[in-house]
């Protein structure tokens, strides 16, 4: 058993769904790995769709989406404001697949890709670091090395929790909450990446 069919088999529920969609990819020159612990295909080694099953729906995830044409009016950006260029459709049941629409889909994304459509992640902004982690980290030498141990992504994931607190009581609970992790040096969302 492959990686692919592991991941099928723990989804509970999905499974109909997931093996439809890989049959379906699999009518494509796209490859098959595994990265963030889901299904992408890559053509060239370049990522070009991905899928995945959540709660309360599957998904197919176009990296470079916001490329696509989307004539069917089936792609949402996950987070607005957040995410640039990719894009998902989401399912619920399998009877809501229309595979000739899928495809067209796949064909379009892949021939994006090849045309070298690729939308650039912006640099990333300096990370500010609040008052309240800053104290933390200027009194616990530990803690300190800890923390810039971690990468820019995770410490500015920290450093937001705390910011984004309106209340002062608020502020130190989580700091209280998240000095442990950081410590163990994991990120403040690793626990929901194998999800």
């Amino acid at each position: 058993m492959d990686k692919v069919d592991t991941y099928i088999q723990k989804k509970k529920g999905w499974e109909k769904e997931l093996i439809f969609l890989r049959e379906l990819i699999g009518k494509t020159e796209l490859v098959e790995t595994i990265k963030w612990g889901s299904p992408v295909y890559t053509i060239d080694g370049k990522n070009v769709l991905g899928m995945a099953a959540f709660k309360s729906y599957v998904g197919i995830w176009f990296f470079q989406g916001v490329f696509l044409s989307d004539p069917h009016r089936m792609l949402v950006n996950a987070q607005d404001g957040v995410t640039k260029a990719l894009r998902q459709i989401r399912f619920q049941s399998i009877e809501e697949m229309d595979a000739s629409i899928l495809l067209e889909y796949f064909h379009e994304a892949i021939q994006n890709q090849k045309e070298g459509k690729e939308l650039k992640p912006s640099k990333a902004k300096e990370i500010v670091i609040p008052a309240e982690l800053k104290a933390a980290l200027n009194a616990n030498n530990l803690l300190n090395e800890a923390f810039n141990t971690l990468t820019l992504g995770k410490q500015k994931e920290y450093a937001e929790y705390i910011e984004k607190a309106k209340r002062e009581a608020t502020k130190i609970s989580r700091l209280e909450k998240i000095v442990p992790m950081i410590l163990s040096g994991i990120g403040l969302y690793d626990k929901y990446k194998n999800c």
